[in-house]
């Protein structure tokens, strides 16, 4: 069993990272709130993760896309969401600080933010997608793809764990270990950006693999 799916999309996803967001976003809820929110979260994590997986290829097809110009851009998204974590910044954070206000306004208002902007995009995003729908395409068999399906469900299972625990771990850890922990993770990713967009690119030029 190939586990280098499973490491590049938690390293990606890396709820860890996102712990401090989901404390800012869910404070003033109350329990049942916050049970909630997990719970949409890291459902619509395995339904974003799950649907990359079993019709991201059919989409690339529809808009007549190939897959190696698919793999040097999502390896180009992967690399800086590397670097984004490099300086201890989660993988898929797009979002300004007047964004993260508007956000815990709507919360307060009683709006969800399970799904946005938790899920999508801190959580799940360009780099996410691409990702999965690279491997997606590696699938020699049905059971590989259902086990890269599965492997959501374990991101999805890490996403509850790391925000049920969300104010343990940020006692613990501390920004400090937050922020040693993102690079680690970023570092990673890095050199799994350099695999993907290296493999899209011998497909498109061929001579540089001789």
């Amino acid at each position: 069993m190939d586990l280098k799916p499973l490491i590049t999309l938690l390293a990606i996803v890396n709820p860890l990272a996102i712990v401090p967001f989901f404390i800012h976003y869910t404070a003033g809820f109350s329990a049942d709130q916050r049970r909630a929110t997990i719970r949409i979260s890291s459902f619509t994590t395995f339904v974003v993760i799950a649907v990359s997986a079993l019709a991201g290829l059919h989409i690339l097809e529809f808009f007549g896309i190939t897959l190696a110009s698919f793999q040097v851009g999502g390896g180009m998204l992967l690399l800086t969401s590397a670097l984004n974590m490099l300086n201890a910044q989660p993988a898929e954070a797009k979002t300004s600080t007047h964004d993260l206000e508007d956000g815990a306004a709507k919360a307060a208002m009683g709006a969800s933010i399970a799904v946005v902007p938790l899920t999508i995009p801190l959580l799940t995003g360009p780099a996410t997608m691409s990702t999965v729908v690279i491997y997606a395409d590696k699938a020699k068999s049905f059971l590989q793809l259902g086990t890269l399906v599965g492997y959501g469900v374990v991101v999805a299972l890490a996403t509850a764990l790391c925000f049920s625990l969300a104010q343990p771990i940020a006692r613990v850890l501390g920004k400090t270990g937050i922020n040693v922990m993102t690079r680690l993770m970023g570092l990673i990713l890095a050199a799994l950006a350099v695999e993907v967009m290296s493999d899209g690119l011998t497909k498109l030029f061929p001579a540089l693999g001789r």
